[in-house]
């Protein structure tokens, strides 16, 4: 896989109702049920992983001591990405849980750069890395990483920093897709997943930090 790098910032942020989401969700009521990545009858997390160029590759073994900064607390590292297909959805990347990833628009490809810290990375969790994720669908190529403001590594795809999203309460969810316009599911090769987008803008969930509002519109 091709050596890591590049500099970057971090992110987080919100919510989104699909225009795929069960019939009577309603994503102003935070007590009505959560959309899923498919109907009742076709469970996401049986979905079955595409079939990969190079199955089982990962990420190059001599970026692994490239920092060693501890994680933040509560941080996770990302230690696989998988390409999946999903009824509706289509193609998406998961990580080892099974949880979808995310790219935001106002982050930056060339160079590889995140613009989501902070509150933002508190509701939009960076995949973090060691150097060395597991691959599966997912082209080693266009995976790569920057380093945050605070020193740890996150994992790019064609550039792109990704991240998981605190909406998303079980495997398959993607709640976060179309947030704040600038949100979506990521497709294995990085570009955006425009399929099953929300009906209007959805707000982005309150950070764990502060007491969630209803009236909120925080703007990551």
């Amino acid at each position: 896989m091709a050596q890591m790098k590049r500099t970057v910032i971090a992110v987080s942020a919100m919510v989104a109702l699909t225009a795929c989401a069960p019939a009577g969700y309603d994503g102003s009521d935070s007590g009505a049920a959560e959309p899923v990545a498919v109907a009742a009858a076709e469970p996401t997390v049986t979905a079955d992983p595409e079939a990969s160029a190079e199955p089982g590759a990962s990420a190059s073994p001599g970026a692994e001591a490239e920092n060693d900064v501890p994680l933040p607390d509560g941080a996770e590292l990302t230690e696989s990405l998988t390409g999946k297909k999903f009824p509706r959805m289509g193609s998406a990347v998961v990580n080892q849980d099974g949880f979808i990833l995310y790219r935001f628009d106002r982050d930056t490809n060339d160079p590889p750069s995140s613009n989501c810290e902070d509150e933002c990375a508190e509701v939009w969790p960076p995949a973090l890395t060691d150097g060395n994720p597991d691959l599966k669908g997912v082209s080693d190529d266009a995976v790569g990483t920057i380093t945050r403001e605070d020193g740890t590594r996150q994992i790019t795809l064609d550039g792109w920093p990704l991240y998981t999203y605190i909406g998303d309460k079980k495997a398959g969810q993607w709640k976060g897709q179309g947030v704040g316009g600038t949100w979506f599911v990521v497709n294995p090769d990085g570009s955006k997943n425009l399929e099953c987008l929300p009906k209007g803008t959805p707000k982005a969930v309150a950070p764990p930090s502060e007491s969630e509002s209803s009236d909120s519109d925080y703007s990551y």
